[in-house]
């Protein structure tokens, strides 16, 4: 557990910040060049003293520093303070030139980050470790500093859901046990939460969503989310909630099926930001949706070939069962646009293997009908360290997704899969309506891990769309 004392004395382990001219005038620096440290930007000594206050050496470099630097270099200096057993430590700021209030923010949360784990081995080697840092900005309010904190603690607590309800396996999370979980942690930040059961589900004619999770044992929850407390336009998200998926008759191989209770991944996002807006009772307005099933196989699944109705009355032609998401998307994506009045909706979901081949775990994919709403998306992800690319938004693209004998099909093939796949989703997007849709394939569910990012779940985007829709000023 993290403590900060603001504006606190100058005792623990010293943290000190150097670039790369400093070192000549740094009292250790003999020390510092036999251990060849050179003031390279998140380069990291540790100088350990028994009688004193031990001391930390850390480089920025010669560039300015982003927050995306200050979170990774906190990251490893947290990473470090724990190895090395040292529970106090004073960090004086320099002056970055940057906002001090999102500066403390990343801080934290480069702190923050490195005290998530999952596991569930019987044997744990982790300790509970309490940290106390005395931190001496070199300018700003200490209430607006503290403001910071506290709205950096509640996304952070945002993101942890997000990601445990990911790193959950399908025998934990089923559409049944999201819907429990989810109603339970939002209602006690105050979040409005509505769950519909099957029975419901087909009175509101979902029929695409009750065809993807037909021959599941484990029956479908539609979970509906709600904070409205301000005047602002009223934006939906909405997050895909395969809470596994086999790939139904096209199933998936071993190897590609071990990881898919990831593929709610999307919902994790949705969920874990409406706690974070709740917790810190945030003034939005803001509707948010997931459609939870499981693509599984029985004689009542669905299977390549069906003709199936959707929401909006359009026809559906399945061609493969393994595109299912953007077929529970279409249902929910026009639930959300067409019955809470909206201005604008953006959709998460692990949608496509084929975003992962152009982008790989770095980059989310995007598509948009407004240009003008993605860069708002963008500019708030940019804020985050959260990066997205905008696929084109063409006509062309379109007739790929073109069927012979329904409205439309659900694939369009190998090419352009990513984009066929977004626009898919368009089309069951209210007229009028701004519109950004994120595919998360590559970076909700990392195959290893990279800076304060964990191998699996990383909760990705809970941190852009508090910051979208709660804004943090300086």
């Amino acid at each position: 557990m993290i403590k900060f004392n603001l504006y606190g004395k100058e005792e623990g382990a010293k943290i000190n910040f150097l670039k790369k001219d400093d070192i000549k005038n740094c009292k250790n620096k003999d020390y510092l060049s036999k251990k060849g440290f050179e003031g390279k930007l998140g380069e990291i000594i540790y100088l350990p003293s028994t009688s004193t206050n031990s001391e930390i050496f850390v480089g920025l470099g010669d560039s300015e520093i982003t927050l995306e630097d200050i979170r990774n270099i906190f990251f490893d200096l947290g990473n470090l303070l724990r190895d090395e057993k040292e529970s106090v430590a004073s960090v004086k700021i320099p002056d970055f030139g940057l906002c001090q209030k999102k500066t403390i923010m990343a801080v934290y949360e480069g702190l923050r980050q490195g005290e998530y784990s999952f596991t569930k081995k019987t044997k744990k080697d982790e300790e509970i470790f309490d940290l106390t840092i005395n931190y001496i900005p070199p300018r700003g309010k200490e209430e607006k500093l503290q403001e910071g904190l506290d709205l950096m603690s509640d996304m952070m607590d945002g993101v942890f859901l997000a990601r445990d309800l990911v790193n959950e396996t399908g025998n934990v999370i089923y559409p049944e046990t999201l819907a429990i979980i989810t109603k339970e942690k939002l209602e006690s930040v105050g979040v409005k939460v509505t769950v519909y059961k099957e029975d419901e589900i087909k009175k509101l004619g979902m029929k695409a969503f009750m065809a993807v999770g037909g021959g599941a044992t484990n029956r479908p929850r539609l979970i509906v989310m709600e904070i409205e407390n301000s005047d602002a336009p009223k934006t939906a998200l909405v997050g895909k909630g395969l809470t596994y998926d086999s790939g139904g008759y096209n199933i998936k191989s071993p190897s590609g099926m071990v990881s898919m209770h990831s593929d709610m991944g999307g919902a994790g996002s949705v969920i874990g930001t409406m706690y974070a807006l709740g917790k810190s009772k945030a003034k939005v307005n803001v509707v948010a949706v997931v459609a939870a099933c499981e693509n599984m196989i029985s004689g009542t699944s669905y299977k390549c070939g069906d003709i199936i109705e959707t929401m909006k009355g359009l026809t559906i032609e399945v061609k493969n069962t393994d595109a299912e998401g953007r077929i529970t998307l279409a249902d929910a994506i026009h639930y959300a646009t067409n019955n809470f009045e909206v201005e604008r909706v953006i959709d998460l979901a692990t949608l496509t293997g084929a975003v992962t081949i152009a982008l790989g775990e770095e980059y989310t994919g995007a598509v948009t009908n407004d240009e003008e709403f993605y860069n708002e998306v963008k500019e708030a992800a940019e804020l985050s360290g959260e990066k997205i690319w905008a696929f084109p938004y063409d006509e062309d693209y379109k007739k790929l997704n073109h069927s012979d004998v329904a409205d439309i099909s659900n694939t369009s093939g190998r090419n352009a899969g990513s984009v066929t796949a977004g626009l898919f989703v368009g089309e069951f997007v209210k007229e009028g309506t701004k519109w950004v849709h994120l595919d998360i394939a590559g970076t909700a569910y990392r195959s290893k891990k990279k800076g304060y990012l964990p191998k699996r779940a990383t909760g990705i985007h809970v941190k852009t769309l508090y910051n979208l829709l709660n804004p943090i000023d300086c």
